[in-house]
């Protein structure tokens, strides 16, 4: 049963995978067991997989035109927003702190336009009317293009859905928010925080630089930002992070629970990824990377013969489709697999040799990537735990499967690649944190993927 109209299959179909666990991204089917086509996807908005360009030189955001910002005045008859409780409105002191704090937030621009707020504020003293106009759009002008700063979509991240993208940059849409708040300068606040992950970095590194008088943001931190002002500031979603190879799961905002993962290698990193998770299988199979074919998988058939692949689960199959055409082994030459001249594609059966283990979780995305269970636990153990094909092996695949069904993940049967829809659709966002904070002080990680230095761009399109 094919389900899931809303997927965009074009895109989806011939997409060669960089970084996943199985060799081509196959076309979204879906099939539940005791799941309408309609029901599976009832929610889901129709997919569109954008990825983010690489982000402009620090500073260099797209400065509104004036006439945006004279529009909204002049279309909606506006009152005013930052004089509304006239020039000593508290809002004002809030939006210049933010302004001079707005280089660690990327926007380098942001002491520049405080001197220009200070000063027109300063004229609007005067108690004429023409100043306090003037004052009013300069202010106005000063923070949409604050906001559409810390609004851009991540360098290089892969959005599976568009509504997944930091949303509202339009000028119209921040001033009329601006203009509706009861509390503007706790709203100013809560806009410029992002998300609690974002303003924990920003604000201890901007600390930093008041205690050293050290005002030059680093790089890193930058980078670091930018990969996360695309999570949400609250709601319920999942977070893995593969600079500390660790999963987080967020409820009203707040992580409730997290554990090991194991991610991505430098040269096959886990891909920056916004998406929404709408179900997981029980039995999953498993298709094994080429490299793996050739190193282990072939070796093993020559030299331990057809039972090792009967042993194991093994088929060699024509394609990765949905019902694939099974070849019989012994009519493939090992020898010339193993020599990496032939590429096969290799389906294991489940079972408690399969590695996906019992789970696998997977979301819309152009790459295959998904999150899945492993029967070797072994490696969560080690420090670093950048050692996967890109896809995401999780420590508790059941604790992960309770967290999402609300309930203890049983499956329904012994079938095959058993698909059971979630009570809600999760989004899952796939991001890389090598800056953290500890007892107020800022450090970092490892650049495993040197992601630091420049954002990633191998996954803009397909190889």
């Amino acid at each position: 049963m094919q389900v899931g109209s809303g997927i965009n299959r074009a895109r989806f179909k011939t997409v060669n995978k960089v970084g996943g666990c199985a060799v081509p991204v196959r076309a979204w089917k879906f099939g539940l067991a005791g799941t309408s086509a309609t029901a599976l996807f009832l929610a889901a908005p129709a997919l569109a997989q954008t990825t983010a360009p690489a982000a402009p030189a620090i500073g260099s955001v797209a400065v509104p035109a004036d006439g945006a910002i004279a529009a909204f005045y002049e279309t909606y008859g506006a009152r005013p927003i930052w004089f509304r409780s006239g020039v000593d409105n508290a809002a004002i002191g809030e939006l210049i702190a933010i302004l001079r704090r707005a280089p660690f937030d990327g926007f380098a621009a942001g002491p520049q336009l405080a001197d220009q707020v200070q000063a027109a504020v300063a004229q609007a003293h005067s108690g004429n009317a023409a100043d306090i106009a003037a004052a009013e759009r300069t202010l106005s002008t000063a923070w949409v293009q604050y906001v559409q700063a810390i609004r851009k979509p991540t360098s290089g991240m892969i959005y599976a859905y568009p509504f997944l993208q930091p949303q509202g940059a339009r000028a119209d849409q921040i001033l009329l928010t601006a203009a509706g708040v009861p509390s503007l300068e706790s709203y100013l606040a809560t806009v410029a925080n992002v998300n609690s992950i974002y303003s924990q970095l920003r604000d201890a590194a901007s600390a930093e630089a008041q205690a050293t008088g050290n005002v030059t943001p680093d790089p890193r931190l930058l980078a670091n930002l930018d990969r996360v002002r695309s999570l949400p500031a609250k709601g319920r979603f999942l977070l893995v992070d593969s600079g500390s190879s660790m999963l987080t799961l967020y409820q009203d905002g707040q992580p409730v629970d997290s554990m090991k993962v194991i991610t991505g290698t430098n040269e096959l990193p886990t891909p920056l990824i916004a998406s929404v998770m709408y179900y997981i299988t029980y039995n999953p199979r498993w298709h094994a990377p080429d490299h793996l074919v050739r190193k282990t998988i072939a070796p093993n058939a020559l030299h331990l013969g057809m039972t090792y692949l009967k042993s194991h689960g093994y088929h060699v199959i024509e394609d990765w489709s949905e019902s694939p055409t099974e070849i019989n082994p012994k009519s493939v030459d090992w020898k010339a697999a193993a020599a990496g001249t032939l590429h096969l594609k290799i389906q294991q059966d489940p079972g408690p040799l399969n590695s996906m283990g019992i789970l696998k979780f997977p979301f819309p995305n152009p790459q295959d990537i998904y999150l899945h269970d492993t029967p070797d636990h072994s490696k969560f153990a080690l420090a670093n735990r950048n050692l996967s094909n890109g896809c995401v092996r999780v420590e508790d695949a059941k604790r992960l499967g309770r967290w999402l069904l609300g309930q203890d993940p049983v499956a329904p049967g012994t079938d095959a690649e058993t698909r059971v829809q979630l009570p809600q659709g999760t989004p899952i966002y796939l991001t890389y944190i090598t800056a953290q904070v500890r007892d107020g002080k800022l450090s970092y990680l490892p650049d495993t993927y040197g992601w630091d230095s420049a954002p990633p761009t191998q996954y803009a399109s397909s190889r």
